[in-house]
């Protein structure tokens, strides 16, 4: 089986951590977003992958490269302008073969069963299976209804309350057979939701779902890619770590130097190459990017800190999210839900967030 991840959006939602970076490479713990998706599909055995890129492209070329130093073979398929998921996938249509492809979302943290899924596409001799995913509140996706045999009976894209009649949404993942292409135009921006998947409903195509078993979270947005880290910490999902777990479920990757003052309390993960000074205090669901200094009496809780970013003495942060390349100087204190773009710097004594001390 193929892939085809769809990566070219611009990720308006997790800015300002995207001006500078595509969404895909923004960083969960010590590597790219995208790269647990990959290591994902590697997992299952497909080793074939094309990625869609359009939004500063060059980062995700340069970086993954050919694939083959995380064993797969990646070929890429840029866009000019946004072609929409559909639009992007028929861009891609010449490095296709004609084994079943899957087609997957570049913003979904998941450790579902693929394979599972291809067995169930090839069971039903479907034409397209749709990955669905149970969630409280679908009015943010696209809800979907299945008959009693798996086929989708409806599909209705970010329903109102009163339209709910299902809670299973569409999770981001396709199997298709190639072939379903010849219904997207040439050239144009066409989506799988809005286009593709109505008209194979009304075409009565062998179009079906499956809901899928296991953790899973969209993370295009500042508070969910937080909640992605505290939910690696807390182990709701198999991932991938390079760093070496200790007592506490603390996470530390190689070249740290923690002061024997400091205090740690996990979970928490502590990148390559960070300092924590004298009697820093850094707690739970704290997570320190590579090269991360923080200086002595500082203290950080609930929060993630960019590569490189330092924190001078006295500071503190909270519940906020701090990018890389920052210079928090002394006494600063960060609370509340504060997003820090990269490259910024925060004055001594500055207080971003709460009021309370």
């Amino acid at each position: 089986m193929q892939a085809v991840i769809v990566a070219g959006g611009a990720g308006t939602r997790l800015r300002p951590l995207t001006y500078s970076r595509p969404k895909p490479m923004v960083p969960l713990f010590d590597k790219p977003f995208l790269q647990y998706q990959i290591e994902l599909l590697r997992r299952h055995g497909i080793h074939d992958i094309i990625i869609n890129v359009h939004y500063l492209a060059k980062g995700i070329m340069d970086y993954f490269g050919d694939g083959k130093q995380l064993g797969v073979n990646i070929r890429y398929s840029e866009e000019q302008t946004a072609m929409g998921t559909a639009g992007a996938v028929k861009k891609a249509e010449g490095l296709l073969s004609n084994e079943p492809l899957l087609v997957m979302n570049a913003d979904i943290l998941t450790d579902i069963d693929l394979s599972a899924m291809l067995t169930y596409h090839q069971e039903k001799q479907a034409t397209v299976t749709v990955g669905l995913i149970k969630v409280a509140d679908p009015t943010s996706f696209g809800m979907i209804v299945l008959n009693d045999d798996g086929r989708v009976q409806n599909w209705l894209e970010k329903p109102t309350w009163d339209e709910v009649v299902a809670y299973t949404v569409n999770a981001g993942f396709y199997i298709m057979d190639p072939t379903v292409l010849r219904y997207v135009p040439v050239g144009e921006a066409y989506s799988f939701e809005r286009g593709l998947f109505p008209l194979m409903l009304q075409l009565k195509e062998k179009f079906f779902g499956l809901e899928l078993r296991g953790y899973w979270l969209d993370i295009g947005s500042p508070q969910r890619y937080i909640q992605a880290h505290k939910d690696i910490l807390s182990e709701r999902v198999q991932v991938e770590m390079s760093a070496q777990r200790r007592d506490g479920n603390i996470w530390v990757a190689d070249g740290a130097d923690i002061d024997p003052s400091a205090e740690l309390r996990g979970p928490l993960y502590i990148g390559s190459q960070v300092k924590i000074r004298k009697r820093a205090r850094v707690m739970e669901y704290a997570v320190l990017g590579d090269g991360v200094v923080v200086d002595d009496r500082s203290y950080v809780e609930n929060s993630i800190i960019g590569a490189r970013t330092t924190l001078g003495e006295e500071v503190r942060v909270l519940q906020s999210l701090i990018g890389s390349d920052c210079q928090i100087q002394d006494q600063a204190y960060i609370n509340s839900g504060a997003v820090i773009a990269d490259h910024s710097v925060v004055a001594r004594g500055s207080r971003i967030g709460s009021t309370e001390p």
